[in-house]
């Protein structure tokens, strides 16, 4: 009798627990998530197949459509030469998430070599890179990716480099302080007592745990940089027309301002909502990682 009445209660503890746990972990997700990861979704097919989503050639010039407002024709308008406004941001999707995240890339990469050795290179080391990291610190993104792109001229490469060296001296200056923390902590300070290799200790124990708090900021640097390369492309230092990236789009469309006003409060929304979802999903992964407040 009790072989048999003992197996009951734990089939029927543990079926509600397992049918309430998946639900409970999805009603924690804030509803400004979901909405930002749809949107995300929509921004990564519009970079791998575009022309899923816009069949129409973004390039294709109609002279009897100049300045066309939106209307079921054209849902977002045309432009100058009578190109959709809608295919032409699609088409331009995958440019410019790739200019944002080319550029946060080599920043973060510039950051962790710079705030790695200013940390970890010895007194000398950390004065002249740390002194150097607030110098350039002082200086706005925008002027540093000015003077870039005036020296080695207009292109999406130069874009791309003036925007990773604008950012890194932020990021440059969180890697030092992160790897400072975590040098003088007590697991390393205990892999240090058992003998291991200090290559070992660095690549194990040193960077993994002082790049973590990295992998929220890392969203949120896409956004910045997309905003940036738009804002350097509005003001000509961008990509050359015809090109469809929002930036020069917004630069296209500032003579039309006052007679055609789709043509930069759309492309400005894109890079707004864009950077907006980067923001978002990167708060709520920052939040993740740190786990319930208590």
């Amino acid at each position: 009798m009790t072989a048999t009445q003992t197996p009951s209660p734990v089939i029927q503890s543990n079926g509600p627990a397992k049918q309430t746990r998946s639900p409970k972990v999805l009603r924690r997700v804030p509803f400004t998530v979901w909405i930002a990861g749809t949107f995300a979704l929509f921004l990564s097919l519009a970079s791998i197949a575009p022309q899923l989503l816009a069949t129409v050639d973004p390039n294709t010039i109609n002279l009897e459509t100049p300045l066309a407002p939106p209307s079921l024709e054209h849902w977002l308008g045309t432009d100058q030469s009578g190109r959709d406004l809608y295919s032409r941001i699609v088409h331009g999707t995958g440019q410019s998430l790739l200019t944002g995240f080319s550029a946060t890339a080599i920043g973060v990469g510039l950051a962790i070599i710079l705030g790695s050795w200013a940390a970890l290179g010895g007194r000398w080391a950390d004065a002249i890179i740390g002194r150097t990291i607030e110098v350039l610190f002082a200086f706005p993104i925008l002027l540093l990716a000015m003077v870039f792109i005036a020296v080695y001229g207009p292109s999406v490469q130069t874009l791309v480099l003036a925007v990773g060296i604008g950012i890194a001296p932020g990021y440059a200056r969180m890697v030092r302080g992160q790897v400072l923390a975590v040098r003088h902590s007590g697991y390393v300070q205990a892999a240090r007592a058992l003998g291991h290799h200090p290559g070992k200790i660095l690549a194990q124990h040193v960077l993994p745990n002082a790049l973590r708090p990295l992998l929220a900021v890392l969203t949120l640097g896409i956004g910045q940089s997309i905003v940036w390369a738009s804002g350097l492309a509005f003001l000509g230092f961008g990509v050359a027309p015809p090109s469809p990236e929002w930036g020069a789009l917004l630069e296209a469309g500032r003579p039309y301002i006052t007679e055609a006003w789709w043509l930069q409060i759309i492309p400005g929304v894109a890079v707004v909502a864009t950077a907006l979802t980067a923001t978002a999903l990167g708060r709520y992964i920052e939040t993740t990682l740190e786990g319930p407040r208590t």
